[in-house]
């Protein structure tokens, strides 16, 4: 694979009309390193080969179901090399399973799986088949996350005390979802999104940026769990103590009832020496606080800025950057580790979500579940 030829991609689900695989696309294509040449796009065969012609692509490899495409794509010369999986929850699993097991490297959507066993299971044949295995928890890819968690990893915080992370949104403050509103309607049944609710389907972007960003891991966890909306499910509010490997503590609040907000993202970290915060709706910008000192802001695209985060900034400040272009910092991280692994060469770009991230997602809603149902009670993350 050189340098200079893109990686043929293939996808499963995001059709036509899809929100995130339209996102998943545009990502790709924003540092021209992946070219979309297969794909099974829904669950209706129809949909799937209209979706695919709408996209372009040869009319022979848009496929009724990811079995066929697993099946007819293995054995080709130009055979897909990586796999992206945008589909709800419990349709992760499956053709993650199946790709791997063809030798086809993976994009997975979050959560990993509704399961631990089944996210388990996608571990070993990772580890037993060498092939990259990338979970998109997106927002480890804005530059300023980034730099924070340079900060820290440098000790210019000192020792971490206190983190404090929350996710708020508004969607689902009613029951939209008996409204024929599609993406309610899956995030809302435990058959389709697996046991958490707005824990499962925010908290796990939460509960990832915070061990991201401080480097450190979530040794217990005490939740509490509420589905406010009357007939609901699945949990709509979640509330979580965390306790660090370092004796640190947190909480962590996701919340897709909390009318004001439509995607508040916070992160707030405390050190013996100095604070930080990063807001996802103003993600340019990373306010830093030394003990007894004023504020500081740093800009993304300023000096400011270490040369690792510059590196992931395609335009000057003032010209704001989001979700697109930290959801296409992942999309170039899984090309650069694709080229390495074709060279042979070790993979350098270890901030990648791995296959173990998206377990430690998994882990980390069921054991939320389970405390939760328990009367509220500290269980073990370990």
């Amino acid at each position: 694979m050189g340098d200079n030829r893109r990686i043929r991609l293939g996808m499963v689900g995001g059709g036509i009309g899809a929100f995130f695989g339209e996102v998943h696309r545009m990502a790709a294509r924003l540092d021209n390193r992946f070219e979309l040449v297969a794909g099974a796009f829904s669950s209706d065969p129809k949909r799937s080969r209209e979706s695919g012609e709408q996209l372009g692509l040869d009319s022979a490899r848009c496929y009724d179901d990811f079995a066929n495409m697993v099946s007819q794509e293995s054995q080709r010369q130009d055979c897909i090399e990586v796999v992206a999986v945008v589909t709800p929850n419990h349709l992760h699993f499956a053709p993650a399973q199946a790709f791997l097991e063809a030798g086809i490297h993976v994009i997975c959507d979050k959560p990993l799986t509704t399961s631990l066993k089944e996210a388990r299971q996608l571990q070993t044949l990772v580890i037993e088949s060498g092939l990259l295995f990338a979970v998109t928890y997106t927002y480890c890819g804005y530059p300023m996350v980034r730099e924070a968690r340079e900060m820290i990893g440098r000790g210019d915080l000192g020792a971490i005390r206190v983190v404090q992370v929350e996710y708020p949104q508004q969607w689902l403050s009613s029951a939209i979802e008996t409204t024929g509103q599609k993406q309610a309607a899956w995030r809302t049944d435990p058959t389709c999104a697996g046991v958490g609710g707005s824990l499962g389907d925010i908290g796990t972007h939460a509960f990832h940026l915070c061990e991201f960003v401080t480097g450190l891991k979530v040794e217990r966890i005490l939740a509490d769990l509420k589905a406010f909306v009357v007939g609901r499910q699945l949990d709509d509010n979640a509330y979580v103590l965390l306790h660090f490997n370092n004796g640190a503590r947190g909480a962590l609040w996701a919340s897709q009832v909390a009318v004001g907000h439509d995607n508040g993202l916070r992160l707030r970290i405390y050190g013996e020496r100095a604070s930080l915060e990063w807001f996802q709706e103003a993600p340019d910008q990373l306010q830093y606080t030394p003990l007894n000192q004023s504020r500081r802001t740093f800009t993304r695209g300023s000096d400011a800025v270490g040369d690792s985060t510059a590196q992931l900034t395609r335009l000057p400040a003032g010209h704001p950057e989001g979700l697109l272009e930290a959801f296409a910092n992942l999309y170039r991280e899984v090309a650069d580790q694709l080229v390495m692994q074709n060279r042979e060469e070790i993979a350098s770009t270890p901030l990648l979500p791995t296959v173990d991230a998206g377990v430690r997602g998994v882990h980390f809603v069921e054991t939320a579940v389970a405390s939760a149902g328990k009367g509220g009670i500290w269980l073990s993350l370990e």
